[in-house]
């Protein structure tokens, strides 16, 4: 009876689905000539041209996720994960923190991986801090890092210092004041009954059609926020030490670059310090708008209004700190 119920759901919200592609595209040909005179528009031109760019970039790095998310789901046993890590949880943050280089992914996909980890029985600190770890301190990323900086070496070593110590910071933090209820859909889990194959196949299309929507809902976010900023308030806070440094963090929260891409856009930022380049890049893969739509959709909104703020400090602080003793 129970499945009976969940399969007769499934199918209810299919056919909304359906019903609702339909209506949009039945609207857009109703509307065609309105739509084509705004669409060429100028900041409407730019407005689609971010979504697109970043839509496209973080999808193959949100499937790799939601792959290696089903993939826990189907294979690795339940209670198997919490045997990796040390009982005690603030050992275990930092350990986590490390583990994230393993994963050769961007933000997108850790989200998933971080809720399937918490699914699966791990500590929610060290899950929270693989899922800002892995982005930022992979090896694709730091390639692109020293290739980006090829006159500034100290640059990806900063990258990869200043990315653990704020990864750990918000881990232990965690540990001392995280709370259970916050971790919301996460934490109760979404479980899918059959072979393994067909848990694999099954927990992959959830997690995929429950992230995609958030990652498109983050991208309308970020190209609205950098369509809508002047670019003159930039070169306005370029000159000030901490404030182009709060600034560079504030830009990656709203261009919402994926990691692997990010160093490339703050080399072009020389009118900054390498400090405040730095905060960028440590900012960017922790916490952007995208990512925080992920977060909210994945776990809870009382969640992502608790975890974006403490990480963007976290970051900031980091970026600070090893910037004025590395650079």
């Amino acid at each position: 009876m129970h499945s009976a119920a969940i399969d007769k759901s499934l199918r209810s919200r299919r056919d909304v689905g359906i019903a609702v592609v339909v209506l949009v595209i039945l609207v857009a040909a109703a509307l065609r000539p309105l739509l084509q005179d705004l669409l060429d528009r100028p900041a409407i031109g730019h407005w689609s041209t971010i979504f697109v760019a970043i839509t496209i970039q973080a999808t193959p790095f949100l499937v790799l996720g939601v792959t290696i998310s089903a993939a826990i789901a189907a294979f690795v046993p339940s209670g198997a994960l919490p045997k990796l890590l040390p009982k005690n949880p603030a050992a275990a943050v930092p350990v986590a923190a490390v583990a994230g280089a393993a994963l050769p992914g961007c933000e997108c996909g850790s989200v998933p991986i971080a809720s399937r980890l918490i699914t699966r029985g791990a500590p929610a600190a060290a899950a929270l801090t693989f899922l800002l770890s892995a982005p930022a301190i992979n090896p694709v990323v730091l390639v692109a890092t020293a290739v980006a900086f090829p006159n500034d070496p100290k640059m990806w070593v900063a990258r990869l210092l200043a990315s653990l110590l704020a990864s750990v910071a918000v881990g232990l933090v965690w540990v001392r004041l995280g709370r259970e209820e916050w971790l919301g859909r996460a934490r109760r889990g979404h479980v899918h009954e059959g072979t393994k194959g067909q848990v694999f196949v099954g927990t992959a299309q959830h997690d995929l059609l429950h992230a995609g929507g958030y990652l498109i809902v983050g991208a309308a976010t970020a190209a609205t926020l950098q369509t809508v900023v002047p670019r003159e308030v930039l070169d306005t806070v370029a000159g000030a030490d901490v404030l182009s440094v709060v600034a560079l963090g504030g830009l990656a929260v709203i261009m919402a670059i994926c990691s692997e891409a990010d160093a490339f856009i703050a080399a072009s930022l020389t009118q900054f310090s390498l400090t405040a380049r730095l905060a960028f890049m440590v900012v960017g893969p922790m916490v952007d708008v995208k990512l925080i739509a992920l977060q909210a959709g994945t776990f809870s909104s009382r969640f992502a209004a608790r975890f974006a703020p403490l990480t963007f400090v976290a970051a900031l602080a980091a970026a600070a700190v090893i910037g004025w003793w590395l650079l």
